[in-house]
């Protein structure tokens, strides 16, 4: 026995297990990183979940959305934001430190965007929100239920520019544009004539065919051009784009108004009306209008990075400012502490001596956790949020629960006839499966939950999962070569009646807790004395 515990090296083992831990922080130190990294929840800002409406959506029309939702965001110059996919139609936006209303427009737009002559302009006489009767029809107008909206937008192909600047709205059209109210859904179909309002729903227009289609737009940047005092948009087309329009304006400009107009739709809204005075040929065009620079940037980062091959809705959007955050996570720091210190006490209560290898592991465990947190912060974009605390609450009762099973243990083995020393190393042996198997549970319903889960839950499965790992690494490493130490030790080794290993705490005799060989030098000393 005295040989196998001289080959296991419980000082060695604690020793390289703490300068492991201490060099988790060296590199902290190094990198300048001692915070983890926080989530939405406790930081504050934007997360908005978009959920695909269209029939058919796949794999690769998901992604692709996300990739230019991506795009947006980061245009717009929020740092930090992250663009997932969950689920087969969801797509989650999150924005730290971002509270912008503006924000769920532009990850939302679908931005078809197209050029279209106005045949007629008239004042809008009203809005509703719903485009259907008291029975629940739809209200009269163009057709309102395509069987595929998103192959007539983008599939359809164009009229050349001078059939569609030759279009003529038909008796239906000019009576749906008449009845129409803003709000109504119409269809929008390139070839044909489209029923629009402006932003505000002051202004109702009757629109020719699509003359020049958003797809021939190359780029787009927002500023104050040279020579104006107002934000402006600057297009530019590609070389198709530039030769439709350029006819397009040329022949505007011999109309007189409203139809020396054009409508710069996006997602079925005329966002600009342009008076078309010269011809422009050179591919470029100025968007001027009442909006600040942040609208501008926006509505430019739209432009630049396309459309989505889906559309969306806004089904879920939450916004948390940081003052709520940082109370969050005071809240939950105070609950973590107050669990730790719990834990502690109870041992300590309990166990006595041997509590204060709880409280040591406790802190050896907690402080692995939080290097472990702020390093796969940097290195996999781990961010702690409110869920992730909770799980880290519950990893203090799974570690606490491994050092009640090695502890029942070792009293198990000195009921049983075993010398204290030697019930330290037969009780671990003993404990180590079934605390093995107490992970393994623990680990595989946190593996189960992060597959299954959505939203922040995963953070409680992650934290959960990688505080049962540390726990499995303490007790192992740390907390099982400890206990072996202090039997060494006179205090804990003889069964001082502090240590938590006494004869009456463990319900036996002394001579039995002592073993053989103590006890012939208790007799040894005894008769020395005498």
């Amino acid at each position: 026995m005295a040989a196998s515990a001289k080959k296991s090296r419980p000082g060695v083992i604690v020793t390289v297990f703490v300068l492991i831990i201490a060099g988790m922080y060296v590199i902290m130190g190094l990198t300048k990183t001692w915070t983890p990294k926080l989530g939405l929840d406790l930081r504050g800002g934007q997360t908005i979940t978009l959920t695909a409406t269209n029939s058919a959506v796949t794999e690769e029309s998901m992604e692709l959305a996300r990739d230019i939702i991506q795009e947006r965001v980061d245009g717009l110059g929020v740092g930090e934001a992250s663009v997932a996919v969950q689920g087969d139609r969801e797509i989650v936006v999150s924005a730290p430190n971002v509270e912008r209303d503006d924000l769920v427009e532009l990850v939302g737009a679908t931005a078809q965007v197209s050029f279209r002559p106005v045949l007629q302009q008239a004042q809008a006489t009203g809005s509703v929100e719903e485009p259907t009767d008291e029975n629940g029809n739809p209200l009269p107008g163009l057709p309102t239920a395509p069987p595929s909206k998103e192959a007539e937008k983008k599939k359809e192909d164009l009229l050349s520019v001078s059939d569609a600047l030759k279009y003529t709205a038909t008796q239906q059209e000019q009576q749906a544009f008449n009845e129409y109210v803003c709000g109504e859904e119409q269809v929008e179909t390139a070839r044909g004539a489209l029923i629009a309002c402006d932003e505000e729903k002051k202004v109702k227009y009757l629109l020719g065919p699509v003359a020049v289609a958003g797809e021939r737009i190359t780029s787009a940047d927002s500023g104050i051009p040279q020579g104006d005092l107002a934000y402006a948009v600057t297009l530019k087309l590609d070389s198709e784009g530039t030769t439709r329009f350029s006819e397009f304006t040329g022949a505007l400009t011999k109309n007189q108004q409203p139809t020396n107009l054009f409508g710069i739709v996006l997602d079925g809204v005329v966002r600009w009306d342009i008076r078309a005075e010269t011809q422009i040929s050179n591919g470029e065009a100025v968007i001027r209008g009442d909006f600040n620079a942040d609208e501008a940037m926006a509505m430019a980062n739209v432009l630049k990075f396309g459309s989505l091959p889906l559309d969306f809705t806004p089904s879920q959007v939450e916004t948390v400012s940081p003052t709520l955050g940082g109370e969050q996570l005071r809240v939950g720091i105070i609950a973590g502490v107050l669990g730790l210190i719990v834990v502690a006490l109870y041992s300590f209560l309990y166990y006595r001596g041997m509590g204060f290898v709880v409280l040591l592991s406790l802190v050896v465990a907690a402080a692995a956790t939080y290097a472990s947190m702020v390093l796969l912060g940097s290195v996999v974009g781990f961010a702690l949020n409110l869920p992730g605390i909770a799980g880290a609450i519950v990893g203090i009762a799974v570690t606490a629960d491994s050092f009640i099973i090695f502890f029942e243990r070792i009293r198990d083995e000195i009921r049983e006839g075993r010398s204290l020393r030697s019930a330290l190393v037969s009780g671990w042996t003993k404990a180590r499966g079934t605390i093995v198997i107490s992970d393994a549970v623990s680990m595989l319903s946190a593996i189960v939950l992060f597959i299954l889960a959505v939203g922040s839950v995963k953070g409680f499965a992650f934290t959960l999962g990688l505080t049962t790992l540390l726990d499995l690494a303490v007790v192992f490493f740390f907390t099982r070569p400890l206990v072996e130490l202090l039997g060494r030790t006179k205090f804990f080794g003889e069964g001082h009646a502090w240590s938590g290993l006494d004869a009456e705490h463990m319900g036996v005799s002394r001579d039995s807790l002592l073993g053989r060989r103590a006890r012939r030098r208790t007799a040894s000393t005894k008769a020395q004395e005498a």
